[in-house]
């Protein structure tokens, strides 16, 4: 299934900002998980850290070591899935699920549109 173009590049742009809140939301998570100011700082920056590397590593569209299509799924699962985590663990019940749900709804378009687009 190939996206309309305009469609196809709104797709994309949301992708990207949601990749931008998953990496904010693992920062807002770590700034609330501890009393300690080190162990919050820490948490802050090594959360979207640790998730910013693995998806250059595995996801992206340039990343440093090609996986087949379940592999970058499985990244990009385990990095919103943290983050829609992080959103719940938050007190966002609500808004956790509709990450969730949108990040869902665009990987799939995105993986069938690419999918398309590479048979050509």
């Amino acid at each position: 299934m190939t996206l309309p173009g305009p469609l196809h590049w709104v797709n994309e742009g949301l992708a990207f900002l949601l990749e931008l809140a998953a990496l904010a939301l693992l920062a807002w998570w770590g700034w609330q998980c501890s009393e300690n100011t080190a162990l919050r700082l820490l948490a802050a920056v090594g959360a979207p850290l640790t998730a910013a590397v693995l998806w250059g590593l595995f996801a992206s569209p340039k990343a440093e070591i090609a996986l087949p299509l379940a592999g970058v799924l499985a990244v990009k699962a385990l990095v919103f899935g943290a983050a829609a985590l992080a959103l719940y663990a938050l007190g966002r019940h609500g808004w956790a699920a509709v990450f969730a749900v949108v990040v869902t709804v665009n990987t799939v378009l995105a993986t069938l549109d690419r999918s398309a687009l590479m048979q050509r």
